[in-house]
């Protein structure tokens, strides 16, 4: 059952902290912050995330999301988190830890956003590297896999910074913006070294 069941579900995941960031589970009082940014950072985010559903950015949507990032976490499938940065707790982005695989895989996928104001600043090459350790021993991953638009430099830039190795293409691999995407693919090891 070990390779089943690794943490304690019932319990909120723990706050990860990283250089100058920190990770930690949304709560109903982000709303308000996390609509602004989404809002504020639509047209940067739009080429690199399937399409928003009409009523996305609504009170009703973000509750919906917590239950269903409640649930996934209960069943252990998926772990998400917001990124803060340290110094003044803002709010400038996300990642979620999902598709996780158990048994004879140990696995997840990463995915992640920022917001428009905090790109190429180094927030999400930090919370990438305070999400690894976690991963690979809280959750007893073996294998993160990551996933990105081949025109993306700055997410093949921050993959390979973290430690994340390309391993193939994937052929319109998801709906991304109302179109099937092609996509490179990255994973980490639990053994792998970090590149610096």
């Amino acid at each position: 059952m070990a390779l089943f069941r690794t943490i304690n579900l019932a319990d909120q995941p723990p706050l990860i902290e990283g250089a100058g960031v920190f990770l930690r589970a949304p709560q109903a009082g982000d709303y308000a912050e996390w609509v602004a940014l989404r809002e504020a950072s639509r047209a940067f985010l739009t080429p690199w995330e399937p399409t928003w559903p009409a009523d996305d950015l609504t009170r009703s949507a973000f509750r919906r999301r917590l239950r269903r990032y409640a649930e996934d976490q209960r069943n252990d499938q998926a772990y998400a988190y917001f990124l803060f940065r340290s110094g003044d707790q803002v709010l400038v982005g996300g990642l979620t830890l999902a598709n996780l695989r158990r048994g004879v895989a140990q696995a997840g996928s990463l995915g992640y956003w920022v917001g428009a104001p905090y790109a190429r600043r180094g927030y999400m090459t930090a919370a990438v590297s305070a999400l690894i350790p976690y991963a690979f021993t809280t959750l007893r991953l073996h294998r993160m896999e990551a996933a990105c638009i081949p025109t993306n430099a700055a997410s093949i830039s921050l993959l390979e910074k973290t430690g994340f190795q390309r391993e193939g293409y994937a052929r319109e691999y998801l709906c991304i913006n109302g179109q099937w995407q092609d996509h490179l693919l990255f994973a980490r090891l639990r053994d792998s070294p970090r590149r610096r």
